[in-house]
């Protein structure tokens, strides 16, 4: 497993026990655990479970999701226990196709494939392997949270140890509610929540072949009004149903073998598979109205919940790990905590797109009314089957220009040296340019408020192409690889400088910041970006 840098060890104030408290050890809560890890902070785990839930349960992420993984540097760990999706369909009764997600190349748009399937508990193995790198993360299992406290300074968490019943207090800079969708966190901030409107239960199925069967390779949504049913390849030989509960279903009598059997009698057999659970869960659409207060905030199944027709649930947490990380980063090393107001003004409205969207799948599979089943397949069948792509929504207003391409997450390109641009960033920000025009004409002052934030500077031919299809020569990224703004000048480029935010010296401003520092790049002719060179040369004083 590779090894990440802890850069920093601030110890200044003896007075708690955690920079951050994270509470909550799902993948939401240990991702967040392993990103703030590499950034060197005393971290406090809490978990009332004894240990890893070896349940299947999220099946699905997605490219960028893998980058966040190698952020973190994991990916090399769960790149092999996970495999590109095949693909999902939408068919009808008739077997017509009316949506279609197509199958993932190895390679996509983030520079790994697009979608992935996997088992949950290999993965948070991974994860929580992952954690174990850093000694300053300290995971504390059978903890359970009774109670939160908090003023300008300092969280106090009132924890009751299961094993023994005694009771301590956790004192920390910042908690995170990671705790699921019944958090305490959450209740702790208060505030209500807003309901999409879709509460539904269904029953899951997971079972382990025993040998080869006929069955689908791609995830497939068969949208009977009868019945609607869900099946999923995973990953080998382990394969999903997901029954929709009828009226009159008793949902403890669904879950009996006896019935499970029955329901995917049409596809297995026992002799052809080990069941390994059947269980029934209520799918919701809910996100919280309030992620955070004061020194207390949430992410992941605290923060919202999604039905799982878009396969975005545990995604969404991720995602909220990956905007959290660096803004606490910040904060803890002396920017405003104000940027922490910015997590919740950035996620909500993107993961409202995921969920309202998940919302509408869900609506296409969850017609029971025969009628209205009809109609949906007449219109899908006059237009032909509709291709499902990635959502990239832009985030909310917060730490970026506000135009696009900021506050978008751009594709991830391989450099001319092989790598993938995430490697060559680190951990910082960065400036990507077609050359180091721009650069060059920076004034001082504004090059210094990039590096201490640790910004790296970068130029390769690969670049050019890329910064052409962003419809710009120059820009910059923030740590989550989201764009903070572009430039066409120097004079644009000051203007981003004067808004960065402002803290501490990053650890990674002791490298020499421009890369490549002794290759000479030849770059295409002027012609291949002539619309940059104008926008350049307009700039220019």
């Amino acid at each position: 497993m590779k090894q990440a840098a802890a850069p920093l060890q601030d110890d200044r104030n003896d007075a708690v026990d955690a920079d951050v408290a994270i509470v909550g050890y799902g993948p939401t809560g240990a991702v967040l655990a392993n990103l703030l890890g590499q950034r060197g902070w005393r971290v406090a785990l809490l978990d009332r479970e004894p240990g890893l839930l070896d349940l299947p349960r999220a099946v699905h992420f997605d490219g960028e999701v893998m980058r966040i993984f190698d952020a973190a540097g994991l990916a090399g760990d769960i790149a092999p226990l996970a495999r590109p999706s095949s693909g999902m369909q939408y068919v009808n009764t008739a077997g017509q196709l009316m949506l279609e997600r197509k199958p993932a190349a190895s390679s996509g748009d983030h520079g790994w494939a697009n979608n992935y399937l996997f088992h949950q508990p290999d993965l948070e193995n991974a994860l929580r392997r992952g954690v174990q790198r850093f000694a300053r993360v300290k995971p504390s299992l059978r903890h359970e949270v009774q109670g939160v406290e908090q003023d300008d300074q300092v969280a106090t968490l009132t924890v009751r140890a299961l094993e023994s019943d005694a009771l301590h207090q956790l004192r920390a800079r910042w908690v995170v509610g990671c705790d699921g969708a019944r958090s305490r966190l959450r209740d702790a901030i208060g505030g209500g929540q807003l309901d999409l409107g879709l509460h539904q239960s269904w029953l899951v199925v997971d079972v382990l072949l025993q040998r080869d069967v006929d069955l689908p390779l791609a995830t497939v949504q068969f949208c009977d009004p009868a019945r609607p049913v869900t099946f999923v390849n995973v990953t080998g030989r382990r394969r999903r149903w997901e029954f929709m509960l009828m009226p009159g279903d008793d949902p403890l009598a669904m879950t009996q073998p006896e019935v499970v059997w029955r329901l995917i009698a049409r596809w297995i057999t026992p002799a052809d598979a080990t069941l390994v659970r059947g269980a029934v869960y209520t799918f919701h659409a809910l996100i919280a109205e309030r992620w955070r207060d004061r020194r207390l905030l949430i992410a992941g199944d605290s923060a919202h919940q999604t039905p799982p027709f878009l396969g975005q649930g545990m995604c969404a947490g991720i995602r909220d790990a990956s905007n959290l990380a660096w803004k606490l980063d910040l904060v803890l090393r002396g920017a405003e905590d104000t940027l922490l107001d910015t997590y919740q003004s950035e996620r909500q409205p993107h993961v409202h797109a995921f969920v309202s969207t998940a919302v509408r799948l869900g609506n296409i599979i969850q017609t029971t009314n025969p009628t209205v089943a009809a109609e949906r397949d007449r219109q899908f069948a006059s237009g032909g089957p509709q291709e499902i792509v990635n959502l990239s929504p832009q985030l909310g207003p917060g730490v970026h220009g506000g135009d696009m391409p900021a506050g978008s997450i751009p594709g991830q390109p391989r450099l001319a040296d092989g790598r993938l641009l995430d490697t060559a960033l680190g951990s910082g920000f960065a400036v990507l340019a077609a050359d180091n025009a721009i650069y060059a004409a920076l004034p001082t002052a504004d090059r210094l408020k990039f590096d201490r934030l640790g910004t790296r500077w970068l130029t390769d031919p690969v670049l050019t192409d890329w910064l052409v299809a962003l419809g710009t020569p120059l820009v910059v990224l923030r740590p989550d690889r989201y764009v903070f703004g572009v430039a066409a000048g120097p004079d644009q480029l000051a203007h981003l400088a004067s808004q960065l935010p402002t803290c501490q010296e990053h650890p990674q401003t002791s490298m020499e910041n421009w890369y490549p520092k002794a290759h000479n790049h030849s770059l295409p002719p002027k012609g291949a970006y002539a619309s940059l060179e104008a926008a350049r040369r307009e700039a220019q004083p």
